[in-house]
């Protein structure tokens, strides 16, 4: 009994280094954030006013709902085809938010979005520790 405490022990001891190694979840997709977390995101770069808060909120909200379709209706379809599709939503989505944004802001979006996507690269190849 001893034994396999210990073993669990180690076991969730090894998963919770892991999980700080990746940075404590902190590394997961903004896509997969909830609307509020990434309205929170934007406002701490980008000190947003209240009625922007409240325009994102709803802009990401549809977003949430719109991909949770996407990905039930492409299940197993044609990754090329996903991949387009997703990009295009991509797209569209930032031109909705780029809407609400000032231009100072709007800079600073992109910059802070070529930074997200240089960072996407790097763990995509490996490079993340």
């Amino acid at each position: 009994m001893k034994k396999l405490l210990m073993i669990c022990g180690l076991m969730l001891g090894i998963a919770g280094f892991a999980q700080a190694q990746q940075g404590g979840g902190q590394g997961r997709g903004v896509m997969m954030m909830k609307p509020e977390e990434r309205v929170k995101q934007l406002d701490e770069k980008l000190k947003l006013s209240d009625d922007q808060k409240t325009k994102l909120t709803t802009v990401f909200t549809e977003q949430a709902e719109a991909m949770k379709k996407m990905r039930e209706e492409m299940q197993g379809a044609d990754r090329d085809a996903m991949r387009e599709k997703m990009q295009k939503f991509r797209a569209d989505n930032d031109t909705k938010v780029s809407a609400v944004l000032t231009d100072d802001q709007k800079k600073t979006y992109e910059a802070w979005q070529k930074e997200q996507r240089a960072e996407m690269q790097k763990r995509m190849q490996g490079g993340s520790n």
